[in-house]
């Protein structure tokens, strides 16, 4: 890798975390280098992609394979200061000419899991590269092959050499996610993971609120849900402040700076925690508890048949998605009041409490105060 993000990961142990790249954008990059290959046929040494997070990065080619037909290119992933277990792994793709025109197909080879349970976004039976790795990957290829590709068609097969191995230490058994580890990322770039840099980060975002004269904290679990409790809610931009995982941390502060409200802006899995009484949310330290759901879908009146199938359901995601086949009304809005009373009930009564349950777009699907 030639150019790694820094910064932005706060202070740890005296000194600023090092960002880093997803599976996703090394993914993209080699794809990149193996179309370029393979339209001029002549390796190159590195390569330059766009990121979603909104600027360009420069990858190193660590390896290159070139057949008549086809071209494998490898990239070492960089986690920068995150321990992500495929830090140092490659993240390799292997281009072909083939299929309809103008097209870009792309699917999973060795390393790369295979989705076998619902809940996860993916269809069941395909591989594990996440929608925004997937449309990263054609978006270089595209550049890479350029008008080229309307007559011949390309084809894409992501592998990670070592990923079955490196699955084993990941939750991906669980989840359903069968022989490999997943393509990830949102943004293309890893941030590190460092609790005293979160927590400091949170108490002066918190002080900056109040002296600007805030007295209500619009808490968010990241850029995403901020983004969409910004665009739903008309109050300054101070009030807006990312907790991550640390809800609990997050509510004490904001009593500390004499707020008076707390409205948290959440997906559903994270309310399902915090619903639950968990108010440190990282997968580290807590899980969604599907034993809760299936008890709030029962209170809710559903079937039997359906209190089983969220009992059994493989994430939060998929208890979604139950939900919203069944027509189960009020289901969130209960998770909503339960979340909004377990946040309350953290700060002894001190913060009146409101949450917002947001679908991936944005749209509100439940909210509640505590005491509703």
């Amino acid at each position: 890798m030639v150019a790694t993000p820094t910064g932005g990961g706060g202070k740890g142990a005296g000194r600023e975390l090092r960002k880093g790249y997803t599976t996703g954008a090394c993914a993209s990059a080699a794809a990149k280098a193996a179309a370029m290959a393979l339209e001029t046929g002549r390796p190159v040494a590195e390569v330059e992609i766009y990121l979603p997070a909104g600027w360009e990065a420069r990858f190193a080619v660590a390896r290159t394979e070139m057949r008549d037909d086809a071209v494998s290119c490898c990239v070492v992933k960089d986690a920068g200061d995150d321990p992500d277990v495929t830090n140092g792994a490659e993240v390799c793709a292997t281009v072909s000419w083939g299929g309809e025109p103008n097209l870009v197909s792309i699917e999973g080879g060795q390393g790369v899991g295979m989705v076998t349970k619902p809940g996860l976004g993916l269809p069941v039976g395909e591989a594990a590269i996440n929608p925004v790795p997937r449309q990263m990957i054609e978006a270089e290829v595209r550049d890479a092959l350029g008008p080229v590709l309307a007559a011949r068609g390309a084809r894409v097969a992501v592998s990670v050499p070592r990923g079955e191995t490196l699955a084993r230490r990941t939750l991906n058994g669980r989840l359903g996610i069968v022989g490999g580890i997943s393509i990830l990322g949102t943004t293309g770039i890893v941030v590190p993971f460092s609790a005293e840099a979160y927590t400091a980060t949170i108490a002066q975002a918190t002080a900056v609120a109040a002296a600007a004269g805030c007295r209500e904290l619009v808490l968010s679990t990241g850029r995403r849900t901020e983004r969409f409790a910004q665009a739903l809610l008309d109050l300054p931009e101070e009030a807006f402040v990312q907790m991550g995982d640390f809800v609990g941390f997050a509510l004490e502060e904001a009593v500390k700076r004499g707020m008076r409200r707390a409205t948290l802006c959440l997906m559903v899995g994270k309310l399902a925690k915090i619903a639950a009484g968990q108010l440190q949310t990282h997968v580290s330290r807590s899980r969604v508890d599907q034993a809760f759901l299936a008890r709030v879908v029962a209170e809710s009146g559903a079937d039997p048949t359906t209190v089983e199938a969220v009992a059994s359901a493989n994430t939060s995601r998929h208890f979604a998605e139950i939900v919203q086949e069944r027509g189960l009304d009020g289901v969130y809005d209960r998770l909503c009041v339960l979340a909004a009373e377990s946040c309350r009930s953290c700060v002894d009564g001190k913060l009146d409490i409101r949450c917002l349950l947001m679908d991936f777009d944005g749209t509100v699907m439940g909210r509640a105060a505590a005491g509703e």
